[in-house]
């Protein structure tokens, strides 16, 4: 089953005194679905700040099938997503606890219970929804998982995977750990890619910024991969990607337009797979928040 992680980060291009147009909005959501195993993004879209991420996700539904399982966070519950989920046949694990009274009341019940996992019925969706989404307007059968992270940290998963042979509670952490990766690939294309450094004054540029960099971190993610293969690394290391940009940018419109990129590829990998460092789980260094300040543009106006 194919893991694919869904999640939304606000950039912020900031306003310059400019006369020429320039980008729609000054921040806008880069809404992406990532595949965690691959470390490939699969689609990235720009939106306004005042669209719901639960609309964004359900414009990439076509996206998915039935051997996918699906990863979201906090922000996506509601009632109308999971039936439409299940009515498109897509399995997904979505984080669903609340603070105070907020979210699903069964939720609130299943904390208080105590129990590793549970089989609960969700009301059905308000008329408007399942006319609005499509989806049946029926109560739907879901299970709850209990996960205690490792911060010990209570959290609550929803699934529609219900056969707990097939798929046990204790695996359901782990999976959804891995939408972390979706937050890395954001990171990288905000910061190392410099997503906010826009080339150009126009929605149109921002778009083309935006495709530009999912496809420079996709390369740089199979190159990484490739490097990992060839050379035969053990499991516990894991190459530096901030050293893999280093050593693709330069050679990125050499390989692209095909000149020389055999030879030019083949020395990239071996000097890739050199820069490694040791993987050890469980360790996490969270970085103290800081105001980024913006580039300057590369293009301005006369």
């Amino acid at each position: 089953m194919r893991l694919v992680a869904a999640d939304a980060s606000t950039v912020r291009f900031g306003l310059r005194a400019s006369h020429v147009k320039r980008a729609a909005l000054p921040d806008q959501l880069v809404f992406g679905l990532f595949l965690p195993g691959a470390e490939l993004m699969l689609a990235a879209s720009l939106h306004s700040v005042h669209e719901n991420e639960r609309q964004m996700l359900f414009e990439h539904l076509d996206r998915l099938s039935s051997d996918d399982l699906l990863l979201l966070d906090r922000g996506y519950p509601c009632r109308w997503l999971p039936a439409v989920l299940n009515q498109r046949g897509i399995p997904f694990c979505m984080r669903v606890e609340q603070s105070g009274n907020g979210g699903f009341a069964c939720v609130r019940q299943f904390l208080r219970s105590g129990l590793d996992e549970q089989i609960v019925t969700l009301r059905a969706p308000d008329h408007r929804d399942a006319v609005d989404y499509e989806c049946p307007a029926v109560a739907l059968t879901v299970r709850l998982v209990r996960h205690v992270a490792s911060t010990g940290k209570v959290r609550v998963l929803m699934t529609n995977l219900l056969d707990s042979a097939r798929y046990p509670a204790n695996q359901f952490g782990d999976l959804y750990h891995q939408r972390c990766r979706i937050e890395e690939a954001l990171k990288r294309l905000k910061h190392r890619l410099s997503l906010e450094h826009v080339s150009g004054l126009s929605q149109r540029a921002v778009a083309q910024d935006l495709a530009a960099r999912v496809l420079c971190d996709n390369l740089q993610a199979l190159t990484t991969l490739t490097a990992h293969t060839c050379h035969e690394l053990p499991p516990d290391r894991r190459i530096n990607r901030a050293y893999v940009h280093s050593v693709l940018k330069p050679l990125l419109p050499s390989l692209l337009l095909g000149i020389a990129a055999a030879t030019s590829l083949a020395d990239a990998l071996a000097l890739i797979a050199r820069h490694t460092f040791r993987h050890r789980p469980g360790i996490s260094k969270p970085r103290k928040p800081r105001s980024k300040p913006h580039k300057s543009m590369t293009q301005k106006p006369c």
